[in-house]
C-alpha cells in the first residue's frame, strides 16, 4: 500500500517560515494533481493550494503572494513554503494526492486519492 508521508511542521513565530514537504512511500511512479489542505481546531478542513503535474498551482485567495506551492515530479514530492506566517496559519496541514500509480509484486496499481496523516503548524506571536 502507498501511504503520504508529510514533514516540516513545527512551531514558529509569527513572521517566519517553514517548508512542508510530502512525498510517496512505495514504487510510485505517476501521481497527478497534488495539494495541500489545513484544518484549524474547531473548523473545517481548507483548501491551502494545488499544483498539476504540469507545475500549475491554484491557491486560496487569502495565501497567494505568502505561500508557494512547488513539485519535484522525479521525486514525486510536493512542498509548500510559507512566509510571513501569522498566528490565524495554525492548523493541521494535510497532503492529497490525485491518481497514484505504483507498482507492487510486479504488477501496477492506481489509486484515485489519498491523504496524509497530516503535520501540525503553530504559529505563535
Amino acid at each position: 500500500q502507498v501511504q503520504l508521508v508529510e514533514s516540516g511542521g513545527g512551531s514558529v513565530q509569527a513572521g517566519g517560515s517553514l517548508r512542508l514537504s510530502c512525498a510517496p512511500s512505495g514504487s510510485v511512479f505517476s501521481i497527478g494533481t497534488m495539494g495541500w489542505y489545513r484544518q484549524a481546531p474547531g473548523k473545517q478542513r481548507e483548501l491551502v493550494a494545488t499544483i498539476t503535474s504540469g507545475s500549475d498551482g491554484n491557491y486560496a485567495d487569502s495565501l497567494k503572494g505568502r505561500f508557494t506551492i512547488s513539485r519535484d515530479n522525479a521525486k514525486n514530492t510536493v512542498y509548500l513554503q510559507m512566509n510571513s506566517l501569522k498566528p490565524e496559519d495554525t492548523a493541521k496541514y494535510y497532503c492529497n494526492a490525485n491518481d497514484i500509480y505504483y507498482k507492487s509484486s510486479g504488477l501496477t496499481y492506481r489509486t484515485v486519492e489519498l491523504w496524509g496523516q497530516g503535520t501540525l503548524v503553530t504559529v505563535f506571536s
